[in-house]
Parts: C-alpha cells; structure tokens; sequence
C-alpha cells in the first residue's frame, strides 16, 4: 500500500500551528493534524479520507508536559505507563494499549481523537470500491451504510479507544485550542454521536491537554476489556469502573464508562446513580452489570458479534467493579 502525497508541516510552537491551521483553512485547503501517526498513517496508507496538507505536532513542546493533573495531548502512552505520577489506574489502561511499539509512538491526544472503525470502513481502497464505497467514505458517491442501510443520516462506526472511558471516570476535563480562541469541557461532553463527526472539535481546532480534578488520587478502579489478542488488538468492549470509598461498605461515589461499543465511548450515569442509592454489596454490582449491558447498544461492524459483546460488557463490568465488595 503506498501512502499518497502530501504536504506535511512541522510547526514548532501551539500559536504557530493554530496559524498554519487558520491560513489553510480560510485558503480553502483541508488537512489534518498528526499526533503519533499510529492511527492516520495506516489509514492513509489505505487512502482513507486522505487531506492534502498534514500538520505534525511532534516539535510543539507545549503539549507535552506530564503531571499528577495535567496530561499533554503529546504525552506518549508508554510515559503514561512508565510514570510514576499519574493515577494507577491512567497507568495501567495505558499498558494495554496495543503493543510496546505503538504505545512508544501513540499519544494520548490521538488515543483520545483516535477515528471510529467499521470492517466495512478499515479496508483497501480496491475492496472498498469493490462494494461500491459506504457511508463514511463515500468518495462523492451517496453511497449507503453498509452496517445499518437505508439510513443515511447517521454512522454507526465504532470507537475504540482505551483511554476515554478511564479519563471520563476520573473526572477529565479536555482543553482544545483553535483559531477561535481556548474552550474547555467535561471529557464526557466532548464526544458527538455519529461516526463520521466523531467530536465536537471545529475546523482548525486540536486537544491542547487534559486537566484531573485535585481529588482524582481519591477514586480507586479498574478497566477491563475484551480483545482477540492480548496484545495489537483494539477494544471490541472496555468498561471502566471507578469509586470513592466511603465509610463502612458502601462507596461514596461511583462512576461507569464504556467503549468499544458504540459511535462514542458511553457515560453511564443514570446506571451508577440508581445502584448507588440502594448499594446492596454484590448484588448490587449484578444489578449495575445487567443495567450496563442493556444500555448499550453494539452493531455487526467489528469483529465479535453484537450480542456476544453485550454480553461481555456483563461479565467485564463485574471484573471491573470486583473491588466494590471489598469497600
């Protein structure tokens, strides 16, 4: 597969590469920024939605500080694993983030904008003109989904990233900076549910960093997640599961996060809430697990079939949350 050609520009400061972004854009010009390269490269390599001007971030320092609180869109994942600073349960979602090689390239901003996957999407352009293109990559055509048909207003493709439903559960905040001016938002509502929007960041607009509130180190977890291979594989389900304890053997709070299932990772705060106002102990968590697999709703577009994984969001939410009788 040859990568087809493009500009590429190496900006070295955040103000430079929001002007470069500017100019391409008010010029009429499409781009697209790059991180670690582990997600866009293959898929240009494949011709997927190729732009014709690519804006690299590996020189813009900035975006690379790491601390207990503030984590750079640029921080490589293997940093988030080795470091001793972050919060456990950052570090070890990090670790099972494909393999030794890819976590040394891929960031944490292109894990969190990591671009939704479909078996009907993530293919050659020869097989996928062979069918006549699909929905996301239509390529001028019109053409229909190939996963859910005669419903073009909305891509069901699936993200599958790790580290969203972690980051959501501890309270993240995301910072984005554009030609516009700074915003910032809860990680939760920075997510828009379709697969071709993905998010809610504007033309020229990138992750600057993600912020964790100052009583993150007080919430305890665990992230489980269902693969074919321990290792390379994207999530084909991950639940996250974090609390804070409280007194005797209820917890004092608890959150629930999942991915790998939907267009966006999901954020389930209704299913939380509800058990937590009448914690049992175990049964209780066999209650959040079943009210969690029937929130989610997983099409036939990755590799396991829908109700297998529906299932295994049941089984990975009562692994994530065994600690919770332990309270």
């Amino acid at each position: 597969m040859r990568m087809p050609p493009f500009t590429l520009h190496t900006p070295e400061t955040l103000e430079e590469a929001i002007s470069l972004s500017s100019d391409l854009g008010d010029s009429g010009e499409e781009f697209d920024w790059v991180a670690g390269g582990t997600d866009l490269l293959p898929n240009y390599k494949w011709h997927l939605n190729v732009k014709p001007h690519v804006i690299s971030l590996a020189k813009v320092s900035e975006l690379s500080k790491l601390s207990e609180t503030h984590i750079g869109a640029m921080v490589r994942l293997h940093e988030l694993e080795d470091s001793g600073r972050v919060h456990p349960l950052l570090s070890k979602v990090a670790a099972m983030v494909a393999s030794v090689m890819i976590r040394r390239s891929g960031t944490v901003g292109g894990n969190i904008c990591l671009d939704t996957r479909c078996f009907w999407f993530n293919q050659t352009e020869e097989w996928r003109e062979s069918i006549d293109w699909c929905y996301k990559c239509d390529c001028g055509t019109g053409a229909d989904c190939r996963v859910i048909p005669n419903q073009n207003t909305l891509c069901v493709a699936t993200y599958q990233a790790d580290l969203a439903p972690v980051l959501m559960c501890l309270g993240a905040t995301i910072h984005l900076a554009g030609p516009s001016g700074a915003r910032s938002m809860p990680l939760n509502e920075f997510f828009e549910l379709d697969g071709k929007t993905r998010n809610v960041l504007q033309t020229g607009e990138l992750v600057t960093h993600l912020t964790l509130p100052d009583d993150s180190s007080e919430w305890v977890g665990d992230y489980q997640k269902l693969r074919q291979r321990d290792s390379w594989d994207f999530p084909e389900a991950g639940v996250a599961v974090a609390w804070k304890p409280g007194e005797g053997e209820t917890p004092a709070d608890l959150r629930v996060a999942t991915t790998g299932i939907e267009s966006i990772p999901g954020y389930h705060v209704e299913e939380a809430a509800t058990i937590l106002g009448d914690w049992k102990g175990q049964s209780s968590l066999e209650e959040l697990a079943e009210s969690v697999r029937t929130a989610v709703k997983p099409v036939l577009n990755t590799w396991y079939p829908p109700s297998y994984r529906r299932k295994m969001v049941k089984v990975l939410t009562k692994r994530a949350g065994s600690g919770l009788t332990e309270v």
